[in-house]
């Protein structure tokens, strides 16, 4: 078995939703005075690669701790967009590999746009789902979408239309995610466990893809 680690390391510098805190970190106890190791975070649940839950839009929407746990890990499906700059991704891009999507828990979109991680680029003209794709989704019965950009919406979206979408469908939105170029293959299993938190709208996570 190969395990792929598809996260970003969250870090004190790192690229952040415009208007999201940094991560703090602080040593709550170090080994030369107290014997023993113990570090203290502070961030927002939407750092790094993360994921969103239904909760995280929809008011009446399911929590972290609704959701079971087999939400978050499942067969995957990668679209490989990374050669093109053909605008949003639209239902035609889709509908092409229709029978695999829907034999897959989880959709990931590598657009490519994760080398640009760290560079001010990261945060302007990145790919999204186009609305109509979205809605396409929505009826595909999928556990999930993942994107190696910083949201699947654009940054000027009002009212995040395509996160709406998706999580109204039930379904949970991986973002941030990296190194989409390490897969082998367009068929894996995929793994996105987030923390356990009451009431919570999303989580950091630690996905990867896990190969024969």
């Amino acid at each position: 078995m190969r395990i792929v680690d598809l996260s970003h390391v969250l870090e004190a510098q790192m690229p952040l939703f415009p208007g999201t805190e940094p991560p703090r970190f602080a040593d709550s106890a170090r080994i030369d005075t107290d014997g023993y190791r113990e570090k203290r975070i502070t961030f927002s649940v939407h750092t790094g690669t993360h994921l969103d839950v239904p909760a995280h839009i929809l008011a009446a929407g399911e929590t972290l701790d609704q959701l079971p746990v087999e939400t978050f890990c499942g067969s995957a499906f990668i679209l490989d967009r990374s050669r093109t700059e053909d605008g949003p991704i639209q239902p035609a891009d889709l509908a092409v590999h229709e029978k695999a999507i829907l034999g897959s828990d989880y959709l990931i979109l590598n657009t490519g746009w994760s080398r640009y991680w760290g560079d001010a680029r990261y945060f302007s003209d990145f790919p999204v789902v186009s609305l109509a794709a979205a809605d396409w989704l929505a009826h595909a019965g999928l556990k999930g979408v993942g994107l190696d950009t910083l949201s699947a919406d654009p940054l000027d979206a009002p009212g995040l239309p395509v996160h709406h979408r998706l999580l109204a469908a039930g379904m949970v939105i991986v973002e941030n995610l990296t190194n989409l170029t390490a897969i082998p293959a367009d068929r894996f299993l995929f793994s996105c466990l987030p923390l356990n938190i009451k009431d919570g709208d999303g989580s950091p996570v630690r996905a990867v893809a896990i190969l024969p």
